[in-house]
């Protein structure tokens, strides 16, 4: 049995306060939007690396915490992997994307071009682990990867939003050569690359609504 600690540090707001602090956050996360034209404007690193410790945080089958971040603002690492992403989009785009795929894209205004990848001031490279290695260096299953992964990312991209700053979650599909530029080992494999920045001064967003809570909640 692992060893237990007290839990000392869970506030218990008034339910005034609660209900207010609930309401804040909803405002603030409402307006987080996708962008795909970034400024080039710099953005510090220790930004960048609060978010990510931000990320860790979040909750993992066994706990074994089964993701991987790479944090990229080197000018020439971000040229290759637009040029890798370019590659991989223009054949997705060109033969494999499906035609439903496509329609469901088409008001988004997205195509295999990716200029951003490099005007971007950082390149976030998301790896899930399928396993890993034990204090011995014997492999050990991870469980629920996808799942943990997916929580992970979905408080980074909180995070970053609550900093002050955009992204776009971008999936070149296949993406195996983010393992080979980002040096990442085998048992790895690329989940998304986040694009993360300022979005530019005349930066526009699809005029695109969010479901209702009564379309996406069910009150038992």
């Amino acid at each position: 049995m692992s060893k237990q600690v007290q839990l000392t540090d869970f506030p218990r707001y008034p339910e005034e306060e609660m209900r207010q602090r609930a309401a804040d956050f909803y405002s603030d996360s409402a307006r987080r939007r996708s962008v795909r034209d970034f400024a080039d404007t710099p953005v510090d690193r220790e930004v960048i690396e609060s978010c990510l410790r931000a990320a860790g945080t979040a909750p993992s089958g066994a706990n074994l915490q089964p993701w991987h971040f790479v944090a990229v603002s080197d000018p020439d690492l971000k040229e290759k992997i637009r040029v890798g992403a370019e590659h991989e989009e223009r054949e997705f785009y060109s033969h494999r994307a499906p035609q439903e795929w496509l329609r469901a894209i088409e008001p988004l205004g997205t195509d295999a071009s990716k200029p951003l990848l490099e005007v971007a001031p950082w390149l976030i490279g998301i790896f899930l682990q399928r396993w890993g290695t034990d204090e011995e260096g014997a492999s050990r299953k991870h469980y629920y990867v996808h799942e943990s992964v997916g929580i992970a990312t979905g408080v980074l991209i909180t995070a970053l939003h609550h900093a002050g700053l955009a992204c776009l979650t971008h999936t070149p599909s296949p993406m195996g050569f983010l393992n080979e530029l980002m040096q990442r080992p085998d048992n790895e494999r690329p989940y998304l690359l986040l694009v993360v920045g300022y979005p530019a001064a005349d930066t526009q967003v699809p005029a695109i609504g969010r479901k209702s809570l009564e379309e996406i909640t069910t009150f038992l």
